[in-house]
């Protein structure tokens, strides 16, 4: 594929749509398609591809994403590093709308998710992937966290340094017991797309990364009516300029592919997943 990127960010249109000379890519995966095109734009001095998460009309629910398809898109026009910017639930007080979170952890809570390219299951090429098992203690890059939160900082915004995220199947929000028990557990956020995307992008040896905005308290640490979808779309709505601020200074602060160090460039250790990968 002639056009290159390196860097992926997933987002939805807001966050590419005001630069110039954008390019639409269609991506064919083995997985079928991903979200959307692909489209590909200069900024921070990298070539950056974004990827409508929910396609440009925001027709896909969370748990109707094709996750393999977006990952495996990403990487076969050179993605290496991936920044993903999400609206969340607070689980805690403290967090309330506005609140910026860079996660360090997460926890699993999706259902009916396909969550591995190595499942031994036929690709239509009649290629077989080896069942292989990763590392995945810290889900989140670390070069990646720090770019984001020195971003922020740089934009007198004060983002919480690590937390955990619980990723639920939605497309629903959490019932109040639900919502107390995931504080219960002392989790700090709660949203419906960050669950496969962290461990797709760790079994394609991606760096993987995100921005999480508080758009609510969900249902559990708040009395009246609980979330609303008007409400989430209100608050990022409000906020948008600035996470596309951080998420653009944060793009500059990334290093250069080949001058990744960390462990998600060899999250494989050297394991052939018995197929090529793009």
């Amino acid at each position: 594929m002639s056009e290159q990127a390196e860097i992926g960010v997933i987002g939805g249109s807001g966050f590419y749509s005001f630069l110039d000379d954008v390019t639409e890519v269609t991506v064919e995966t083995p997985y079928g398609p991903p979200s959307d095109s692909l489209f590909l734009g200069k900024t921070g001095g990298h070539t950056v591809a974004f990827l409508p998460r929910h396609g440009r009309g925001h027709h896909l629910p969370p748990h109707r994403i094709n996750y393999r398809a977006n990952m495996w898109a990403l990487r076969s026009v050179g993605v290496r590093q991936i920044i993903a910017p999400c609206a969340v639930g607070g689980l805690k007080p403290e967090y309330g709308p506005g609140t910026l979170v860079v996660p360090d952890q997460l926890v699993d809570r999706t259902k009916h998710r396909r969550q591995s390219f190595y499942d031994g299951e036929p690709l239509p090429d009649g290629s077989i992937p080896d069942v292989l098992h990763i590392t995945f203690a810290d889900p989140y890059c670390e070069t990646g966290r720090q770019a984001s939160l020195r971003a922020a900082r740089s934009h007198g915004w004060e983002a919480v340094d690590g937390g955990t995220m619980c990723v639920i199947e939605g497309p629903r929000f959490s019932t109040r017991a639900e919502s107390r028990w995931h504080a219960a557990q002392g989790w700090d956020v709660v949203g419906m797309t960050g669950h496969p995307e962290a461990v797709l992008a760790r079994e394609l040896e991606l760096c993987y990364s995100s921005l999480a905005l508080v758009t609510d308290l969900d249902a559990g640490a708040e009395a009246g009516e609980g979330v609303s979808h008007e409400e989430v779309l209100r608050v990022f709505g409000e906020n948008i300029e600035r996470v596309r601020k951080v998420l653009f200074d944060a793009v500059r602060e990334l290093p250069a592919t080949e001058e990744r160090g960390c462990c998600c460039s060899t999250a494989l250790g050297g394991q052939h997943p018995g197929i090529t990968l793009p």
